[in-house]
């Protein structure tokens, strides 16, 4: 990957892929992405971007409003948190045996985790949440819908993406970022199949979306979805 910049559109160039058509993507954290075919030099892609431009500031603009919606914790009583899709009160309790329990509807936090660790300490019993019931949650649905991709996976992981929601690793491992937990289940669904159809096809060209679709009629919907609220699928 290597940084280029056309005016004032600055991006990241991947290697070139089979596709014939250039890819051009604003990732979570409002980078663009290009991968071009193969074939083409840096000057060609430059002049794909310039193409795009007004494309490029739209999808920019609306990434911006999207993102004003992330979330800001305080860590308190009664503070709303996200898991599959539904929203838990946060209540600091004592005497807990675990950092974090979600129980009788409440995810309940240890007082010890914020006195003694404050926020960095308070975020991470999440994260180990997520990852815990992510490792298990996405083998479930991975042994569901790999069959119907026709694909065998490797090996899962479940661990901080940055600002992917998932990728396919050419050992056929499949990695997923805990923060899909806070996503309704037809999302973490949608994630899997993606990711699944990605051992057939590195790209998102139309043959890859028509593997998704075989699959996932709706993907469109929850692709959707993921794109408008996955700002506010946060810590």
């Amino acid at each position: 990957m290597s940084a280029r910049r056309v005016r004032d559109i600055e991006y990241q160039l991947l290697p070139g892929s089979s596709r014939r058509t250039t890819d051009i993507v604003i990732e979570r954290d409002g980078c663009i992405v290009v991968r071009p075919p193969a074939s083409y030099t840096p000057e060609q892609v430059d002049a794909v971007v310039e193409s795009k431009r007004m494309w490029i500031y739209r999808n920019l603009a609306e990434w911006k409003d999207l993102n004003a919606s992330a979330v800001a914790r305080e860590w308190v009583n009664g503070e709303s948190f996200l898991y599959l899709g539904s929203a838990y009160r946060l209540s600091l309790v004592s005497q807990q045996s675990a950092p974090l329990k979600l129980r009788e509807g409440r995810f309940c936090l240890s007082r010890d985790v914020i006195e003694r660790g404050g926020t960095p300490a308070a975020r991470n019993a999440f994260v180990c949440f997520y990852a815990d019931k992510g490792q298990q949650r996405f083998r479930e649905r991975v042994a569901y819908f790999a069959p119907k991709v026709g694909v065998e996976v490797g090996g899962i992981k479940v661990k901080d993406m940055g600002y992917r929601w998932a990728s396919c690793g050419r050992s056929a491992t499949l990695n997923f970022h805990w923060k899909c937990m806070m996503a309704p289940p037809k999302i973490v669904d949608y994630i899997v199949v993606h990711e699944l159809c990605h051992f057939h096809y590195r790209h998102h060209g139309d043959t890859f979306w028509n593997e998704v679709d075989k699959v996932l009629p709706d993907w469109r919907e929850r692709k959707e979805w993921l794109r408008k609220n996955g700002a506010g699928l946060e810590l």
